[in-house]
């Protein structure tokens, strides 16, 4: 798959989940419920409330009679929500990979390609745009205990792929903040962990990646209620994602409030910890005790 093509089927979770909040903000401007909404096209108020936040595709039809509901007559404005539908359908790369992938992980993966800058902050392990391919498949081995080799290489396949978007055309920005547990706790071997310490050194010096590490030495920090990633696109429509993954879900804030509170954590993760040429030699001390 060229740039050209992983940043346009990116880009159609973008435009689905902007089609969804015309809908939905066409709804609102009506007065009309969800429920009258989904009669008018023979479906239920959930799957109403899945289109407008952008979780599931569209068909023409459904908008179509929803336009026509919501009093929207005017051909153009018909037809330029009408060609939102054909591109919010376009098929992801990773969509080949529904074997082993989530449905809820499917949409963060096509924002994650969409953004222009992805803030992380990771506790646990090494975030999976930083991997490599060994201690990938560490973590995944050790996630999932019971699963085929076919399915761990799927798996760490599809790990790899993400990490394509740091050397895409228009490659988004990388602030990493790692907390040093995620750099201490082994996954795989000595061998595995040193080579996983000197990519990090590596990466860190690429262009649009800034990485720090928050270490032990500073105790306590804002970092406190776990990992998160926080995404921000280049379309002034699309509102600031933090992206929440828990053990058989995933949420997904973008109220104004809620975003709020974890730029500032970010902020502060980023304000407290060594900046990136004072975190490269940790990871640098870290690489000679391992």
């Amino acid at each position: 798959m060229t740039a050209g093509e992983s940043s346009g089927a990116s880009g159609s979770v973008v435009r689905r989940i902007l089609l969804g909040s015309q809908l939905r903000r066409l709804r609102e401007s009506r007065g009309i419920t969800r429920e009258a909404a989904g009669y008018s096209i023979r479906a239920s108020e959930s799957k109403i409330s899945r289109m407008e936040l952008g979780r599931v595709s569209f068909k023409a039809r459904d908008v179509e009679d929803l336009l026509t509901l919501y009093g929207v007559h005017d051909e153009a404005e018909r037809g330029a929500l009408l060609r939102l539908v054909r591109e919010a359908n376009v098929a992801g790369w990773w969509h080949s990979y529904g074997d082993v992938l989530p449905g809820w992980f499917q949409t963060y993966i096509g924002l994650e390609g969409a953004a222009s800058l992805i803030r992380i902050y990771e506790v646990q392990f090494v975030h999976g745009l930083l991997q490599t391919e060994a201690y990938a498949h560490a973590v995944v081995t050790r996630g999932m205990p019971g699963a085929s080799h076919a399915e761990i290489e799927r798996r760490v396949a599809l790990r790899l792929e993400r990490q394509k978007v740091l050397v895409s055309e228009n490659a988004p920005h990388l602030h990493a903040v790692l907390d040093e547990a995620a750099l201490r706790r082994p996954y795989g071997d000595r061998a595995v962990m040193r080579g996983q310490l000197r990519h990090l050194i590596e990466v860190s010096e690429h262009p649009n990646v800034t990485l720090q590490v928050m270490p032990f030495s500073f105790g306590g920090h804002a970092g406190e209620s776990g990992a998160f990633s926080m995404l921000s696109f280049p379309d002034d429509d699309l509102s600031d994602v933090v992206y929440l993954e828990q053990l058989t879900g995933a949420l997904y804030l973008d109220k104004r409030e809620e975003v709020a509170q974890y730029v500032r954590v970010m902020e502060r993760l980023q304000q407290d910890s060594p900046d990136p040429a004072e975190s490269r030699d940790l990871l640098r001390g870290l690489l000679q005790l391992s």
